[in-house]
């Protein structure tokens, strides 16, 4: 737990409206420039961000979220105007990324300047840069003077916070204060693209889909985790690659991928095994897979609807909702529907399922 002299730090909690956000952002500004740590909401996720030039303010992010050290921070900017300062050698290919999606959920991986701390960059020659589609965040940038660190506000490992709720469940008394905006619009993390190396490297999958990228700079590599597809029956599995884990709720998640029915049939299965265990099962579907269920009179102790397969987007924003709102149930495992599409969000959100995931099935 952070503390301040032995004691937990209190978390000031602002809901800002467009009647009192001046005072707010310029208050939280202030905690910024003194070294602070504020939590805000972005187009992607929530937020915590402190000084990114100042190590000893980044230190209190990995403090916070309980951040193995080591693991890099991206930055997030409000104007390319100061773009020299922090990056070097960058690629005219990044600069087309930038001119078609900043402001936007993407961050560009560039080569770093002196100026950004080791403790930021994980002791890395690079650093990731982002200008969010949200007022607050670019305000807030503004307003401190200088780019922030802002990984997602919530403990390593835990579910990325799509609500001010989630932020004040995992980071009250860790932080300085939490700036309620709403909900955020995307709900999933933002694409990030190494563009130090060619071809650039895809290193996790967001709303700027494959397609995308490639339309404005031509071939990339996808080489974040659960990348690859295949069929057949998995066994339990690590997440390969990845130094850290991400988005894992502490209840057990078993995931099946594949066509809709049959991804209905195998989480049948599942859950009349589970349940003649003894089991407390949480079912986490689309909204076409759950009617399965009422037609087959099949059910479970809990279900957390995503939305419908064919509107990827609102099953996006429920996402780590959901997971947060099962993983607060008591379950002993929870059913995952992966049948969404491999393309646009729907390739992004099935990405963090897998994530999630302990076990993986692909029918």
């Amino acid at each position: 737990m952070q503390t301040e002299n032995g004691k937990k730090r209190e978390t000031r909690f602002f809901r800002v409206s467009e009647e009192n956000f001046d005072a707010i952002l310029d208050e939280a500004a202030m905690i910024i420039r003194r070294g602070g740590t504020v939590a805000f909401p972005t187009e992607t996720v929530y937020g915590l961000g402190a000084d990114g030039l100042n190590p000893d303010a980044v230190l209190k992010i990995f403090e916070a979220k309980e951040r193995p050290p080591g693991n890099p921070l991206s930055l997030l900017i409000y104007s390319r105007e100061n773009l020299g300062k922090i990056a070097k050698n960058i690629p005219e290919k990044a600069i087309r990324l930038m001119d078609a999606f900043w402001p936007g959920p993407l961050t560009i991986v560039l080569e770093k300047n002196d100026i950004v701390p080791e403790i930021t960059s994980g002791n890395l020659s690079s650093i990731g840069l982002r200008m969010p589609d949200h007022r607050i965040p670019l305000e807030l940038v503004k307003r401190s003077g200088t780019p922030l660190a802002a990984p997602s506000a919530n403990l390593s490992g835990k579910p990325s916070p799509s609500l001010a709720i989630h932020v004040l469940a995992d980071l009250t008394g860790r932080i300085d204060a939490v700036i309620d905006g709403g909900g955020t619009a995307i709900g999933l993390d933002s694409t990030v693209i190494d563009m130090t190396v060619e071809p650039p490297a895809v290193l996790r999958l967001g709303a700027v889909g494959i397609d995308e990228l490639e339309k404005v700079i031509g071939k990339v590599r996808p080489m974040y985790s659960g990348a690859e597809t295949g069929a057949g029956e998995s066994i339990p599995e690590k997440r390969a690659g990845q130094k850290y884990g991400h988005y894992t709720p502490d209840t057990k998640v078993v995931l099946v991928e594949g066509e809709r029915d049959r991804v209905s049939e195998k989480i049948g299965i599942l859950l009349k095994d589970c349940l003649s265990k003894g089991q407390k099962v949480g079912l986490f579907l689309s909204n076409e897979t759950a009617g399965f269920f009422t037609a087959e009179g099949l059910s479970a102790h809990e279900c957390f609807l995503l939305g419908s397969r064919k509107e990827p987007e609102e099953a996006a924003k429920r996402l780590f909702e959901g997971l947060r709102a099962l993983d607060a149930k008591g379950l002993d495992v929870i059913l995952a529907d992966g049948s969404f599409s491999l393309s646009g969000l729907g390739a992004a959100l099935l990405s963090r399922l897998r994530e999630t995931a302990s076990v993986r099935y692909v029918v």
